[in-house]
C-alpha cells in the first residue's frame, strides 16, 4: 500500500506538473539515445507528439536509430531548453526519462491514434511518412524521469504516468580541486 503524500509533496506536485506539461508542449522534437547491436550508443532526434499513453515518433528503418530500436526497446529521451534562451548554458532546463520503445503495428487502433496525434501536430507530412513502408511508428512509454530546472533544482518523476514528483536531494559532492597548472596561472 502506497503511503499518502504530504502537503509539501502535494504543493510541489501541483506546481511542477503543469510546468513540466508546458515544457513538453514547447518542444517539437526530442533527443533520443538508442543502443546498437554492437553495444555502441547513438544519439539522434525525432519529432514527437504526445498522447495520453506516451510519446509517438515515426522512424525510418534506414536510420541508425531505426536499426537500434529494432534491436533494443530501451531508450533514453531528453527534451532540453534552447541554449539561446537559457539563463546559463550549464543549467539548461531539461526533462529526461527512461522509456520502452514499442513498435505500433500498422492497421491497429494504436497506429491510427499515433499517426493522428502526429498529423494534428505536424500536418500531412506525418501521414505521408507513415504510408512509407520503411517508416515505423513507435510509442515511447516513460517509466522514470528527471526534470531539472537549474542548479539545485532537480526533481525525480516516478509512478504511473510519472505523476509522482520528489526533490532530488543527493546533489554534487566534494570540492573543486586546483590542478598544478591552475595554481601557477
Amino acid at each position: 500500500m502506497k503511503p499518502e503524500i504530504t502537503e509539501q509533496e502535494k504543493r510541489l506536485r501541483d506546481k511542477l506538473l503543469p510546468e513540466i506539461e508546458a515544457f513538453k508542449q514547447q518542444h517539437k522534437s526530442l533527443q533520443l539515445a538508442t543502443l546498437g547491436i554492437d553495444g555502441q550508443p547513438n544519439a539522434s532526434y525525432a519529432p514527437f507528439a504526445l498522447a495520453d499513453d506516451g510519446f509517438y515518433i515515426l522512424v525510418s528503418d534506414l536510420a541508425r536509430h531505426g536499426h537500434n530500436l529494432k534491436h533494443s526497446a530501451k531508450v533514453s529521451v531528453m527534451l532540453v531548453e534552447d541554449e539561446t534562451v537559457a539563463k546559463s548554458v550549464f543549467a539548461r532546463k531539461r526533462l529526461t526519462f527512461d522509456a520502452i520503445a514499442e513498435v505500433v503495428p500498422r492497421g491497429s487502433p494504436a497506429f491510427s491514434k499515433g499517426v493522428g496525434v502526429l498529423s494534428a501536430r505536424f500536418g500531412e507530412m506525418s501521414e505521408n511518412l507513415a504510408a512509407l513502408t520503411d517508416f515505423n511508428l513507435y510509442k515511447l512509454a516513460p517509466h522514470q524521469g528527471l526534470y531539472v530546472k537549474g542548479f539545485g533544482q532537480a526533481f525525480v518523476l516516478s509512478g504511473v504516468e510519472l505523476l509522482d514528483v520528489g526533490w532530488k536531494r543527493d546533489g554534487h559532492h566534494g570540492s573543486a580541486q586546483l590542478t598544478e597548472n591552475t595554481q601557477s596561472a
